[in-house]
């Protein structure tokens, strides 16, 4: 029952925006003192060149642990645009959402990436706990802590998601009007994937994995045993032959992202078995009309997950200036890291947030 209380109690009993933030160490890894794993990232802070602050900050009770980027030659008496990151499911700040928020504070953006609450080095347990809820929440959060934070011009704050941490964005934008734009990169509806499967391939057993995340639930009831899914990153079954016999591009892909060239102790597939039961039963294009400001979802023209966008942007019918732009040739998790996809993101974000922010 202790951890029930946990999983379900603490965030609903504090419900509490973001109202304050300290500096926070960082946590080395691979020879980089902020622990970033992305390419072309900081490896220090200079004077008149883009700064990382690593700063942490309480969300309903929950202690969130952020990274914040200013601009070159940030000054406090001046206003700037601001952006809040949203990383994929499993994912870390010192991964893709870093890499972009450095990318968008090189434009002149005050950017803000943070982990999940339960995930990465955020606070709340049952760890790797994946709720719609908190991570929504997490997102409302980063708006609280933009609205905050000096030089940030409160009227033009956007939003930027990637794959889960997308659906999570497109979510949170239908009722958070604080932000004037909202954009997504290789969007990732957790929970029509969670429900149906990936590429609906387990449409047929619903019912008895909605029943799996019950028994999930009652075992942390009766005896706090919390039931792990999606796996973790064992390195030594992530062999070449291994890798090379997944069949989505995506989770091959993303074995290599994770497993070995963007690699992060804090990043996992796990998830608490008990998540599916919000998880599957919700989903981000649900009343997606709600969101009325530019839309902009980029995606691969191969992935193998578009579907997820296409599905959004044509469900998005409450704004008219909303886009679906394609990256020629790219899969899903290369969108992450890929120079030359990276480029064409980097120059449509430059585009679409300098004519809406």
């Amino acid at each position: 029952m202790v951890m029930l209380l946990l999983l379900l109690g603490t965030a609903f009993a504090d419900m509490k925006p973001v109202k304050s933030f300290e500096e926070r160490k960082p946590t080395p890894y691979n020879g980089n003192q902020f622990g970033f794993v992305y390419g072309g990232a900081l490896k220090e802070n200079v004077k008149g060149k883009v700064n990382v602050h690593p700063i942490s900050y309480e969300l309903n009770g929950i202690k969130i642990a952020a990274n914040v980027y200013t601009p070159a030659d940030y000054d406090l008496s001046k206003k700037y645009p601001a952006v809040t990151v949203a990383h994929p499911n499993g994912g870390v700040k010192e991964q893709v959402s870093g890499l972009f928020a450095q990318r968008l504070a090189e434009l002149g953006y005050i950017t803000v990436a943070a982990d999940a609450a339960y995930q990465g080095e955020s606070g709340g347990n049952p760890r790797h706990t994946d709720i719609p809820f908190f991570r929504t929440e997490d997102i409302h959060g980063m708006v609280d802590l933009l609205t905050i934070y000096p030089g940030v011009d409160v009227n033009r704050i956007g939003m930027l998601g990637i794959c889960g941490g997308g659906g999570y964005t497109l979510n949170a934008a239908k009722s958070e009007k604080r932000v004037k734009a909202v954009a997504t990169l290789s969007m990732f509806n957790s929970g029509r994937v969670r429900r149906e499967g990936y590429m609906s391939s387990q449409i047929g057993d619903i019912q008895a994995r909605l029943k799996q995340a019950n028994d999930a639930r009652n075992a942390i009831i009766e005896n706090d045993n919390v039931i792990a899914a999606g796996g973790t990153l064992d390195l030594d079954q992530l062999t070449d032959e291994y890798i090379a016999s997944i069949k989505n591009d995506l989770y091959r892909e993303g074995l290599l992202y994770y497993g070995k060239t963007h690699r992060h102790p804090n990043s996992t597939f796990e998830y608490t078995q008990a998540s599916l039961i919000e998880l599957m039963s919700w989903d981000a294009a649900d009343n997606i009309k709600l969101i009325n400001v530019p839309l902009l979802m980029m995606a691969g023209s191969i992935a193998d997950s578009l579907y997820m966008s296409e599905d959004a942007i044509e469900k998005a019918a409450g704004t008219n200036d909303k886009e679906l732009f394609l990256i020629p040739g790219a899969m899903h998790i290369q969108t992450y890291w890929k120079p030359e996809f990276v480029e064409q993101e980097v120059n449509k974000l430059k585009e679409f947030f300098g004519r809406t922010l």
